[in-house]
């Protein structure tokens, strides 16, 4: 029987993907799977699976009132930022995230993922900047069907003054320009911080994923 196909990912987590078909490898292995997909779910937990991360998907309206720049804060566009610098930044921030943490991009893997991605578009990719250093990313990728808000994240030494919600707005404002008034996005139902943020621009719930980890 062949094995079934995986995806080891940045942060060390292997992910199984698609169906459970085939032999499952040794290890720690992960699963995610739509929350109303009730078959699916008893088949991974029948082969071992347990719930890990429950993740809530939300539809955001981008007219979101724009904010001042906080104090000593500006902003630049991905592609005037070094990419060394760009891929270190991303690195340190998903530390933060629940189900990213451990998770460091070689460079190969980063401009593949980042640049040479045809959904990246530097103008919705926004970093903003304090003191002369990089603190924060607002990426949204250009999709077929609706853009998606792929992370919106800040230093731990900078949070609370303002600047990811300033963030957004920058960004939103450009997606509104082009005529796009809604984009997708997913949030950690344990994070609290990024649900109050995002619920709070109008945010809604419409649907959540299930992580799933088989020790």
């Amino acid at each position: 029987m062949p094995e079934a196909r995986t995806f080891l990912r940045p942060d060390g987590r292997r992910f199984l993907l698609g169906p459970p078909e085939g032999h499952l490898p040794s290890g720690e292995l992960f699963a995610t799977v739509e929350e109303h997909d009730v078959d699916r779910l008893r088949e991974l937990e029948a082969l071992g699976f347990v719930r890990e991360r429950r993740e809530l998907r939300l539809i955001l309206p981008t007219n979101v009132p724009r904010t001042a720049a906080p104090q000593g804060v500006k902003v630049v566009r991905a592609d005037a930022v070094d990419e060394e610098t760009l891929r270190l930044l991303d690195n340190e921030l998903r530390q933060d995230v629940p189900g990213t943490d451990g998770w460091h991009w070689t460079t190969d893997d980063f401009r593949e993922e980042t640049y040479l991605s045809p959904q990246f578009d530097p103008a919705v990719y926004l970093v903003a900047t304090f003191a002369a250093e990089r603190v924060g990313i607002c990426r949204v990728w250009i999709r077929p069907k609706q853009p998606r808000l792929g992370f919106i994240g800040v230093r731990r030494s900078l949070r609370q003054r303002g600047i990811a919600r300033w963030l957004l707005g920058e960004t939103f404002a450009v997606l509104q320009e082009r005529g796009e008034h809604k984009i997708a996005t997913e949030v950690d139902e344990t994070n609290v911080a990024s649900r109050a943020l995002l619920e709070g621009l109008g945010g809604r719930v419409v649907g959540a994923e299930l992580e799933l980890r088989r020790p």
